[in-house]
């Protein structure tokens, strides 16, 4: 017999956030709104300068757009995701 799934409660401060994590039992929550997300973390610490063919600038902004990111990030993204499928 599959038991309903109980509605996350409202936490308004990230110690009542940690507490909760730390002490409940997530099986029991309805997590299927959730989705996968990347925090940056690590400092910017260089910057890259580069040209581009203007058709193919539009098109990354196109894309970061749809997206709902800066196309500088979505332009990250894409060469970390290179960068880490090739090691």
């Amino acid at each position: 017999m599959k038991t309903k799934s109980r509605p996350l409660p409202s936490l308004h401060s990230d110690e009542e956030a940690e507490e909760f994590v730390a002490n409940a039992d997530l099986s029991q929550y309805d997590l299927s709104g959730f989705k996968p997300m990347r925090f940056e973390i690590e400092a910017k610490a260089a910057a890259l300068n580069m040209r581009l063919p203007a058709s193919l600038l539009a098109a990354l902004k196109a894309k970061a757009k749809a997206k709902g990111i800066p196309y500088t990030r979505y332009v990250r993204m894409l060469l970390e995701t290179d960068v880490a499928q090739s090691r």
